[in-house]
């Protein structure tokens, strides 16, 4: 064969191996690229845990359920920026899949939209981050690491050069640990996107995380980095010894009598997507929120610490207050919690799409939500989460009357 037949053969096999190549790319990212696509969102946010690789955390033999009652309303509207809003609108305008409200151990209402069903494992996003945390104040409790003051690189020597250099755990927890983090779902070159497609094509997050670097002086600055959440998660899973699921298993959804398996999504080398992969449903997160309500302990059970439940719905420092201007959001954060913009002792778990875990001592009520809101994306669509936080105190408000007055009743009678 002459050697221009060799070359040309040559580049018919470069070609061909990069035609396969980019198919094979393609293929990989197909389902991720799917997965976010407005018209799919509904269905694919029940279905994540069938698409992508999981593990499952087992629910228990036993549930710990809960009590209902018929005779407590929720309220028709709320008020929000000098506006009386429909509530009902509030929940078609965010393309609600689940919604419901609780009061201590006594759900009153329970409605579910857009075919979903009560064992339906809806996709948690964000509102992951806050059973990590929870995780960490057991690990910490049983001694697995020594002090949330001790730097990161204490316990994962692999961050050492990252952004995560020398950051303490508690500035971790607090998102405030100075790394930059471009959080913005419609640049496709931005940081989320660039890790969420790490994550599609089989990628680490573990190795993701250490090429991050810093922009500000950690425990300054609030910021929210999801990688943030995943650096917690390389801790208790190194310093448990075992998968992150495992550990939750064990100490969080069993304990706290979960209804169904809750699946939690992985990279591609098997480690859980800490910052938003969890899948549980809705009558389950409503149990982590009574969970929450009761400090940490339920049916008579000691599970979260009750002082780690306390600091992590309390900001203890003014760049972590809700409207600081050292914060790049105007609500309030704690341990992975969040606390509204006009806070009364309550505070919420949160996840894109509108996810929401609320709890509001002060009332014993709980709403949970799940969404699937198709406009998410849609940069000339208004943010939600303020309004819909305003929607969950005027149901804690009006619930709250509800029960005060049929309680004078009885007394009355």
């Amino acid at each position: 064969m002459s050697r221009g037949k060799i070359a040309g053969l040559a580049v018919l096999l470069l070609a061909a191996a990069g035609g396969f190549w980019g198919y094979s790319y393609y293929q990989k990212i197909k389902p991720f690229q799917e997965f976010s696509n407005p018209e799919l969102v509904t269905q694919n946010f029940r279905s994540a845990a069938e698409t992508f690789p999981t593990y499952t955390l087992k629910a228990p033999p036993e549930t710990l359920a809960f009590a209902r009652r018929d005779d407590i309303t929720l309220p028709e509207t709320y008020g929000y920026k000098g506006e009386t809003r429909q509530l009902a609108d509030l929940l078609n305008r965010t393309y609600t899949t689940g919604f419901l409200v609780a009061v201590d151990d006594t759900i009153i209402s329970e409605q579910y939209f857009q075919s979903e069903q009560p064992n339906d494992r809806h996709i948690m996003f964000s509102v992951s981050k806050s059973v990590v945390s929870a995780a960490l104040g057991i690990a910490l409790s049983e001694g697995l690491l020594d002090s949330i003051e001790d730097p990161i690189t204490k316990y994962l020597p692999e961050l050492n050069g990252s952004g995560y250099d020398g950051v303490r755990i508690k500035d971790i927890l607090q998102m405030s640990s100075g790394v930059y983090f471009d959080e913005d779902y419609n640049d496709p070159l931005s940081d989320v996107n660039q890790m969420g497609l790490t994550i599609a094509t089989g990628g680490s997050l573990n190795s993701f995380a250490t090429g991050l670097e810093r922009k500000w002086e950690p425990g300054t600055y609030n910021n929210y980095v999801s990688v943030d959440t995943h650096v917690l998660g390389m801790l208790i899973t190194k310093q448990a010894g075992r998968t992150l699921s495992e550990y939750v298993e064990e100490k969080i959804w069993q304990p706290m009598g979960a209804e169904f398996d809750g699946k939690w999504l992985t990279d591609g080398v098997g480690m859980e997507m800490a910052m938003g992969g969890f899948n549980m449903a809705l009558r389950d997160m409503a149990r982590v929120g009574r969970l929450y309500l009761n400090r940490g302990e339920l049916n008579g059970k000691r599970i979260v610490p009750a002082e780690w439940v306390t600091a992590s719905i309390t900001p203890d420092a003014p760049h972590l207050m809700p409207g600081s201007e050292n914060s790049s959001n105007p609500y309030g954060y704690g341990y992975q919690w969040w606390i509204p913009e006009n806070p009364h002792g309550d505070f919420y778990a949160a996840g894109i799409y509108y996810q929401y875990i609320y709890i509001d001592p002060t009332t014993g009520v709980i709403v949970a939500k799940t969404s699937a809101d198709r406009k998410f994306t849609d940069p000339n669509e208004p943010r939600k989460k303020g309004e819909q936080v305003a929607a969950f105190q005027a149901i804690s408000a009006h619930v709250a009357e509800q029960m005060k007055a049929k309680e004078l009743a009885v007394e009355v009678e």
